[in-house]
């Protein structure tokens, strides 16, 4: 071993400026880059490091120095592909750096610092902790970076965006050190409430954002016993991962009164194995990023007189220990102690270790400035193993595979495509978190012309940096430039102009990040938050109640106006069930006494008072009991007799907010949406006949309101015998389901569409969509109709039967029954129900039973748990049959929403309510089991084909696009060759076959199942999706010889050559060389 320290090695400074807090190493090894006291980033040339004592050595130093900190930086990371470099400092931010091509600027002038040799660059600056920065760590896949504090939040920023992604505040004291799995499965952070918490995370897509990420990120296990008793004086807990995946070396541990390194077993999270030697508490420990062996496994050796070559020997990890201490200790698992022990390497504390990629130099930072190589000669701690086995160990928990060669210029093509789409994901991504989207101007420049002469997205230049025309300002910009030209009269008659602030006159969109509430409003996104919990950052006033700030702080209650004469309480409750009695007769009051006095009734129903508030149903009695419940075997609870029942035509308004809206329009017509309110108001008081078993008629309205100052208006009106427990309804038909099992229906001017429907028990649910109508009665019977054909759908009735009994067996614990939660009818017809267990299931009306389509397996094995989006973007796909619509009605399509709805009932009701427990602890132990090793990808994959068929069962056009790209990105990723051929045969289908032998066409069953056999699939082209699936195919070059003729039938390569040769030769000399070796 040689030890090297440079003199030059070093932050200049005096006293904290000079102390190194961190350090690392490139991907590549060439450099090393430090954190320091006096708030620099500084990078070296590791080949500078290494011939230190060489004089003839006359290559630069000094690569770079970033001064872009304000105070102490505490921690340097590369990222794994080499692209950027980020640092954390005590000035609570986070700084991302990437090298630019380009002469490096100049040093400032008067300043000592070595002119730079790299032009390194600010990349982002990231906001998003309270108090220091103490450590950070990237995945492998360089996809997602993790930051840590002394605000105690783990905060997770993605790797392509660098938006914020997720805050974790799991931890309840200063945490103080991440490390990564490298199988990519996990990280663990160390914090001073004296644990490591584990958490679990799948990579997410370049274009991912904070809500895709809702279910990500999820915490798998904290360890807490070695660390019980453990010193709170360190500053920094930087624990390590081993290389092949099976360990994590955790700092700052005890074992009894003795400081030591846990080392903590992955999957079981056990610590069995101390490293105890260190006098003082150790701050940080560093895996060597290679496998060593114990002899050259390359080298022949004499065996009974024959040369052979012996079996490899097994690998052995090796890790460098650091801390108070002021030692390095360097163990292996083959032997009990350390077999490098070097004392006194600095004066004071040991603040950081890197080892080189070769995994034979360990790097050494202290916080008395110095900064030392430890370099070490070939077989000294044994002989490297090869990379491969580092991918070969890693494999049994999930990791990626390896990239193969490319299958001809037609797969350069392909490749480049992905890739070039992937590239136009994520600058629209990222384009839109910056606000580019919403720029009016270009400074110092021509909208037109791009930087330095280029010409590239020169369209999409022209679409963002387009000047809105006249017709296309707000109503706000509007009146901003009235304001601007106001004229006033000052007291001596002059006109004058009144001055505006140049804030309030600021109408243009600044060129900064826009919070995603507003972006998600002006893109068109739906929000999964129910209406009136999301504010819309654009009107900061929808957040206060009616009367403003007074209001909300002093309150609006006002004493009820007094009737003259009614001063004692008896003679009130005598004139207020007058009034009740007179109202269940349906006389229509001129006046109402509210909280602001007497006013002027302004409904047509009595039930609503002037300010416009609806009235609180309220519950009468019970409902009769129907007869065939006494020998039903399922009996579901029937809804309460409630005295008014309220449909809106809106559903999506709130409850709250159903009355009048006041005129604002300019020519006085109506400028809020119109009010459409069915209403079934139940008889309240004894019939007129005054027998008790006789009662007043049910009323049933249709009212209209426009506006505020006018009242509503009564569509019409009919009557029912029998009083009524569910209504529904929308803009074709209105139904209403009475206590009697009958089933009542209107057209929307108020015929009757047929007679009376009489079920077999009361209607318990009732749903429609378009000209479908759901009915659930509480014997457990599904109903279905199509009121236009006025005819039943395929398959109905059928039973709930088969799906309470399936939901009841397997349960974790003892309890109740299993219970339905809710039934949901999408708009092709089909009905989706919710169990209180979680699962989740869908009617097959072509196979005639039920499909579960949501469970607590998924939930606790698969990857994709809680991923993918309810909206889809249609873009590049046609609709087939869309002009067919000749009805002019459009329904909601509440399929495109019916599985992450199912989903997150299932995480609801199985993971939060805890009925999976005994279910996710079987799970977690077989992830590390022997036998198991592919326990998770199998699982992942099931979701996304279960996903898959779900949404082809339900008809759901655009959840069935995105779940089938899902689906075709990771059957490529795992080199699944088989499905990925079965796929994209059925995807084409009989029409875009192209030639093949009929016989090999049989023989791998290719063709036989494809989605029906139409030319389109849910309204999709087939040529549509299979496009798409080959492009996300393309870049898996495993693939790449099944998928390039697809591509080719597609028209997706066919090229000439010359540029086939341009392709070549953009790819540079190793993808020529890889060309040529395929040809």
């Amino acid at each position: 071993m040689r030890f090297t320290k440079p003199t030059w090695l070093a932050h200049c400074g005096e006293k904290r400026d000079a102390e190194v807090y961190s350090c690392d190493v490139s991907p590549d090894g060439t450099r090393l880059a430090t954190g320091a006291g006096d708030g620099h980033v500084r990078i070296w040339s590791t080949d500078a490091i290494l011939n230190s004592s060489n004089p003839s050595y006359t290559q630069p130093k000094q690569l770079a120095s970033l001064s872009y900190h304000s105070g102490t930086v505490h921690s340097v990371r590369f990222s794994k592909n080499g692209k950027y470099l980020a640092s954390g400092a005590d000035d609570k931010i986070l700084c991302v750096y990437s090298l630019e091509p380009g002469a490096p600027g100049h040093a400032t002038f008067g300043s000592k610092e070595q002119p730079a040799v790299e032009n390194w660059r600010i990349f982002r600056r990231l906001i998003g902790h309270d108090n220091d920065v103490q450590d950070l760590g990237w995945s492998h896949d360089s996809s997602i970076l993790v930051s840590v504090g002394l605000d105690s939040k783990v905060v997770v920023w993605s790797g392509y965006t660098f938006e914020k992604l997720k805050t974790l505040s799991t931890h309840t004291s200063h945490v103080k050190g991440i490390t990564f799995d490298p199988a990519n499965k996990y990280f663990a952070t160390a914090s001073d409430d004296r644990s490591i918490k584990i958490y679990r995370f799948t990579s997410p897509l370049p274009n991912a954002n904070a809500h895709d990420q809702t279910s990500n990120f999820t915490l798998e296990a904290s360890v807490s016993t070695p660390f019980a008793t453990s010193p709170l004086t360190t500053y920094f807990r930087r624990c390590s991962w081993s290389p092949e995946g099976a360990h994590i070396a955790a700092a700052n541990a005890v074992n009894g009164p003795v400081s030591s390194v846990a080392i903590i077993n992955r999957g079981s999270w056990d610590s069995e194995i101390n490293l105890i030697g260190h006098e003082g508490p150790v701050e940080v420990c560093a895996f060597s990023p290679r496998l060593f062996l114990s002899r050259d496994p390359n080298k022949p050796v004499s065996e009974g007189g024959s040369l052979g070559v012996h079996p490899p020997p097994p690998a052995v990890s090796v890790v460098a220990c650091a801390g108070q201490d002021k030692t390095v200790s360097i163990w292996n698992t083959s032997f009990p102690r350390p077999f490098v022990t070097t004392c006194e390497l600095a004066s004071k504390p040991i603040s950081d270790l890197a080892w080189s990629p070769s995994g034979e130099t360990l790097f050494v930072t202290s916080l008395d400035g110095t900064i030392a190589a430890l370099i070490f000669e070939k077989g000294e701690m044994g002989f490297p193993s090869p990379v491969e086995d580092n991918i070969v160990a890693l494999a049994r928990y999930g990791a990626g595979r390896r990239t193969g060669l490319l299958e001809g210029p037609e797969a350069v093509r392909l490749e480049d495509e992905g890739r070039r789409e992937e590239v136009r994901g994520v600058e629209g991504r990222m384009g839109e978190l910056m606000g580019e989207a919403a720029l009016g101007s270009l400074t110092n420049g021509d909208a037109a012309a791009g930087a330095n002469g280029t010409t590239d997205g020169a369209a999409a230049s022209e679409t963002l940096l387009k000047v809105p025309t006249e017709k296309e300002k707000t109503e706000q910009q509007k009146r901003v430039d009235n304001l601007k030209s106001r004229v006033t009269l000052t007291k001596d008659g002059k006109k004058r102009i009144a001055p505006l602030l140049v804030s309030a006159s600021n109408v243009g969109e600044a060129n900064l990040p826009r919070p995603q509430l507003q972006a998600a409003a002006r893109a068109g996104a739906i929000s999964d938050e129910p209406a009136g919990k999301v504010l819309d950052l654009s009107r900061p006033y929808d957040g206060l109640p009616k009367g403003g700030i007074a209001s909300l702080l002093l309150g609006n209650k006002r004493k009820y106006a007094e009737v003259d004469g009614e001063e004692d309480d008896e003679e009130k409750k005598r004139s207020e069930k007058r009034v009740r009695e007179l109202q269940g007769q349906g006389v229509v009051p001129v006046v109402q006494s509210t909280a602001e006095g007497l006013v002027p009734a302004g409904g047509a129903s009595s039930a609503s008072a002037a300010s416009g508030k609806v009235e609180v149903p309220e519950v009468l009695r019970p409902a009769i009991v129907s007869p065939s419940l006494m020998v039903s075997q399922i009996r579901l609870a029937v809804p309460s007799v409630r005295s008014v029942i309220l449909r809106p035509l809106d559903l999506d308004r709130k409850y709250d907010d159903l009355q009048p809206q006041p005129d604002t329009s300019a020519d006085g017509g109506a400028a809020g949406q119109e009010n459409i309110i069915f209403e079934a108001r139940n008889s309240m008081t004894p019939a007129r006949t005054g027998r008790s078993a006789d009662r007043e008629p049910t009323r049933i309205t249709l009212t209209h309101t426009k506006r505020a100052p006018l009242p509503a208006v009564v569509v019409w009106q009919d009557f029912l015998p029998k009083a009524v427990l569910l209504t529904t309804g929308n803009e074709k038909f209105w139904a209403a389901g009475c206590e009697d099992g009958s089933l009542h229906l209107w057209t929307p001017a108020g015929r009757r569409m047929m007679c009376a429907l009489v079920l077999e028990a009361q209607p318990v649910i009732m749903d429609c969509r378009g000209w479908f109508l759901l009915v659930v009665t509480a014997v457990g019977q599904v109903h279905i109709w199509d009121l236009r054909a006025q005819k039943r759908v395929e398959g109905m009735p059928v039973s709930l039967a088969p799906v309470l009994d399936a939901a009841s067996v397997g349960g974790d614990k003892l309890g109740g029954g299993v219970s339905l939660m809710f039934a949901r009818l999408n708009s092709e017809g089909r009905v989706v129900v919710g169990m209180s267990n979680g699962e989740g299931f869908a009617f097959n009306a072509g196979m005639g039973v039920w499909g579960r389509l949501s469970e607590g397996w998924w939930a606790v094995g698969s990857q994709y748990w809680g991923t993918g989006s309810s909206t889809s973007t249609t873009a590049g796909g046609k609709r087939v049959g869309a002009e067919d619509q000749d009805d002019g009605f459009y329904p909601e399509n509440l399929s495109a929403g019916i599985l992450p709805l199912l989903e997150r009932h299932t995480t609801t009701h199985a993971l939060l309510r805890g009925r999976a427990t005994f279910l996710g602890k079987l799970v977690r132990s077989l992830l590390s089991a022997e036998g198991y090793e592919g326990f998770e990808t199998s699982v992942s994959i099931g979701h996304l084909e279960n996903r898959v068929n779900g949404a082809y069962m339900l008809g759901a056009k655009d959840e069935f696009r995105v779940y089938l790209s899902m689906y075709a990105k990771r059957i490529g990723a795992e080199g699944l060759k088989g499905k990925v051929e079965e796929l994209l045969r059925g995807l084409m289908g009989k029409g875009l076959e192209y030639d093949e032998e009929e016989e090999d066409l049989e023989e791998r069953g290719g063709g036989l199942w494809q989605w029906g056999e139409s030319d389109s699939i849910l309204g999709w082209r087939r040529e549509d999706l299979l496009r798409e699936v080959v492009r996300g195919l393309g870049r898996v070059r495993e693939l790449q010889r099944i998928v390039v003729p697809y591509a080719r039938v597609l028209g997706m390569v066919g090229v000439g050559e010359e540029e086939v040769e341009h392709l070549v030769n953009g790819n540079g000399s190793g993808g020529a060389m890889e060309l040529d070796k395929v040809s």
